[in-house]
């Protein structure tokens, strides 16, 4: 899931940084001055925080793997070093230094992928030993990418382009590039997989268009219309675990939900309503139009729909299911946690069912005295090409740690958990359900 940096926001100068949902929507994960939260968003009435990390401060990228104990943290007071955590048993299990500021972090079951500004580093989870390192890849200031959550594929999707909307697939588990898809006229601006690794959607800069595309082909299977008024600033996609609606959200103050669902001609000739009607006759008005004309006509447009109380704060969506019902969750940088009930069947306007506060007013009111009485902050992360930096040198390994690791490409090991935890195998987060063993894992 996406993990934007709300640094920028009114809410950020608050405590929050950023936010993150696990790989099945069950967690939800908030970086933050002092460090980092992972909640449990798997019921409605209530939001539990089931742990709160304070190993670093100002905590701008934080990643939970589904619903196991291992967490990755990049804070602004070292953006090019990234933390390992076993956050039940209170332990690092590594860190990685790179050669400039990380932008984005992803994971499966499989690998872990780090994406800098002009390269992505893909590490082999169970061991964290680097396997590939993609240099020169286009300018991505903003880091996107997404990497299937299906370890069975492990398709991982970047820009291809700086100046138009091309997206590289690449297998992250054979290391090789799948296909190169032409998604948009405009730069990316959002990318996600649905949960097997089959579909793909797009957004670009200009945000009034969605498309979906079958992978590895990359044919177009859908075209959604977000809106005409106006270019938006598309923040987050996301698809319900069966790939039936994709949600985007944006800096505007609405979310839109799209169904994906063909529509053959048997279903129209048995229901010849007044609209069946009226969509043949812009279909057929459609080829006599010039192409621009007739794309536009031929999109579909949101199925349901959610009116949020902000404008122009960034926010990342999900669907879910909570409680045996289809969810949209919300987490905003106004420090809430919004879920609203979704109609599979009628769509429409999505009614909001419960708002949860993901810090409390004491917090608020501590937050509020530090903006009054403020102090020398972190140092921010200093913004270099990759061209003009160099590999930084990681904490220094101790007699009972592994010996440092380094590869070709900019990034070099640092600490690691005792030599022990390595010796007999993969890591072992004690989530059996979660992590299983590499043997039952399929390559």
């Amino acid at each position: 899931m996406e993990s934007p940096d709300l640094s920028d926001d009114p809410g950020a100068h608050r405590g929050f940084i950023c936010a993150s949902f696990n790989q099945d929507t069950t967690s939800l994960s908030v970086g933050t001055k002092t460090g980092y939260r992972l909640f449990s968003v798997t019921a409605v009435d209530k939001l539990d925080c089931i742990h709160e990390g304070v190993e670093c401060p100002d905590v701008y990228i934080v990643e939970r793997l589904f619903s196991s104990s291992l967490v990755v943290v990049v804070s602004l007071s070292m953006p090019r070093r990234m933390n390992v955590y076993h956050f039940k048993k209170g332990t690092e299990i590594c860190n990685y230094s790179y050669s400039n500021n990380i932008l984005s972090v992803r994971l499966n079951r499989q690998r872990l992928v780090v994406c800098l500004e002009e390269s992505i580093y893909i590490h082999n989870i169970k061991d964290m030993k680097l396997l590939k390192t993609l240099l020169n890849t286009p300018t991505n200031p903003s880091g996107l990418c997404a990497l299937s959550i299906n370890h069975g594929n492990s398709y991982l999707a970047y820009p291809g382009s700086a100046t138009m909307g091309e997206i590289t697939v690449y297998d992250a588990n054979n290391l090789s590039t799948v296909t190169l898809i032409q998604a948009h006229d405009s730069p990316l601006a959002a990318l996600t997989f649905n949960a097997s690794g089959t579909k793909l959607a797009s957004a670009s800069e200009k945000g009034t268009v969605i498309r979906v595309f079958s992978i590895p082909e990359g044919q177009k299977l859908f075209e959604f219309r977000r809106g005409m008024k106006r270019y938006v600033s598309i923040s987050s996609l996301s698809f319900s675990a069966d790939a039936q609606f994709l949600c985007a959200s944006s800096n505007t103050e609405t979310v839109h939900i799209f169904k994906l669902e063909q529509h053959s001609p048997s279903q129209e000739e048995e229901s010849p309503t007044w609209s069946t009607y009226v969509g043949k006759m812009f279909t057929a008005a459609s080829t006599y139009l010039p192409s621009q004309v007739s794309d536009m006509m031929n999109q579909d447009r949101a199925f349901a729909t959610v009116r949020l109380n902000m404008f122009g704060l960034k926010n990342i969506c999900a669907l879910a299911t909570i409680q045996k019902l289809p969810r949209l969750l919300v987490a905003s940088s106004d420090r809430y946690l919004y879920i609203y009930n979704v109609d599979p069947q009628d769509g429409g306007e999505c009614v909001l069912v419960q708002k949860h506060r993901l810090f409390d007013s004491s917090e608020e009111q501590l937050d509020q005295k530090e903006e009054e009485n403020p102090e020398d902050g972190p140092p921010q992360p200093v913004s270099q090409t990759y061209a003009a930096t160099v590999a930084l040198p990681s904490t220094p390994p101790s007699s009972t740690t592994l010996m440092g690791y380094s590869e070709d490409g900019g990034a070099q090991k640092g600490e690691v958990i005792p030599e022990h935890e390595f010796a007999e195998g993969p890591v072992c987060l004690d989530d059996e359900n979660e992590f299983p063993p590499v043997g039952n894992q399929n390559n």
